[in-house]
């Protein structure tokens, strides 16, 4: 499962009986090894990191096993199976209201 919060985004993986699960995909370049999930009590693996705005593929790698997160925000067909879908929306920013001319005193 992934959820995102603005340019932050956790990547969780159930596999209990897992002895290490790895993260990979556009935003590293599938390099496998370099982006180690943590186990969490209840058996799930989480990685969290930021990500610029745009939608990036990805896979998890538990025990040199590689797996789609059919919960994510879609699949598509990779070069070497299916891959997961994450998209970071871009940041809009928020405009302060102006101040009124009625609350402004005159020079």
């Amino acid at each position: 499962m992934v959820s995102v919060r603005g340019d932050w985004v956790e990547f969780r993986f159930c596999r209990p009986d897992a002895q290490k699960v790895f993260l990979a995909g556009d935003f590293n370049k599938w390099r496998d090894g370099e982006l180690p999930m943590a186990r969490t009590v209840g058996g799930d693996w989480i990685a969290t990191m930021r990500l610029p705005a745009g939608e990036f593929r990805f896979r998890y790698c538990a025990d040199g096993v590689w797996f789609a997160d059919y919960a994510a925000f879609g699949v598509q067909p990779g070069r070497f199976g299916i891959d997961s879908i994450v998209r970071v929306e871009p940041r809009t920013l928020k405009m302060a209201k102006p101040a009124s001319a009625a609350g402004v005193a005159a020079a």
